[in-house]
């Protein structure tokens, strides 16, 4: 029996690369779709057995914009049992926290090796859920974090650099500390910032102050 996989993803480019990998596994027939309309009616027409949906998707149904996350609610509320495959070029654990909540069965980000793709599929296919150790550890990180506690938004690495900010060491040293591009801690800084309602690098100081990770 041939399986059909449902891919949703807004980039043609993507869509053609990840159709020439799931084709040479031998994975089964791939459908695409570029938005959340088209997902929605292939799903409803189709029937995949697997979805592999992309969460910055355009459009939306009755009016809202809800992108992937809206196209996962609405499968999950359907069909509980068909497994969906998040694939992301988000890679922080809290959105990866949030698709799993909502009901997807695995986690893959576009960085990782394209062979993690066919793999994750195989395994949400056999009833198991795919995550990176990486990503695992950091979401048992988040878990075991106390309630109570303001930075448990944050990932390792943003706490990393949180610390080295707090010890007023500028972009460049920091970048040099973990071996990183500067424009990668300034982008780590930025979402540090978002998360934390911080408006200034003058704040994320205290606060690595505060919470003792400026020590």
């Amino acid at each position: 029996m041939t399986l059909t996989i449902l891919l949703v993803d807004d980039h043609p480019v993507v869509r053609a690369g990840c159709q020439s990998l799931l084709a040479e596994a031998g994975l089964g027939r791939v459908v695409e779709a570029p938005d959340v309309a088209a997902a929605l009616a292939l799903w409803r027409s189709e029937r995949p057995d697997v979805v592999i949906l992309d969460l910055n998707l355009p459009g939306g149904i009755g009016g809202r914009d809800g992108g992937g996350m809206e196209v996962l609610r609405l499968i999950r509320a359907e069909s509980p049992a068909v497994p969906v495959l998040i694939f992301s070029m988000h890679e922080d654990p809290a959105i990866a926290a949030r698709a799993l909540k909502a009901g997807a069965r695995g986690y893959v980000t576009k960085n990782d090796a394209p062979e993690t793709l066919v793999t994750a599929v195989r395994c949400v296919l056999a009833g198991r859920v795919h995550l990176d150790h990486a990503l695992a550890r950091e979401l048992a990180l988040m878990a075991l974090a106390p309630a109570d506690d303001p930075l448990a938004v944050l990932t390792q690495r943003e706490r990393e650099i949180l610390a080295l900010v707090g010890r007023g060491l500028t972009a460049a040293a920091i970048a040099e500390a973990l071996g990183i591009s500067q424009k990668t801690v300034a982008n780590a800084c930025t979402q540090i910032k978002d998360k934390l309602g911080a408006d200034s690098t003058r704040a994320l100081i205290r606060i690595a102050i505060d919470h003792g990770l400026a020590a």
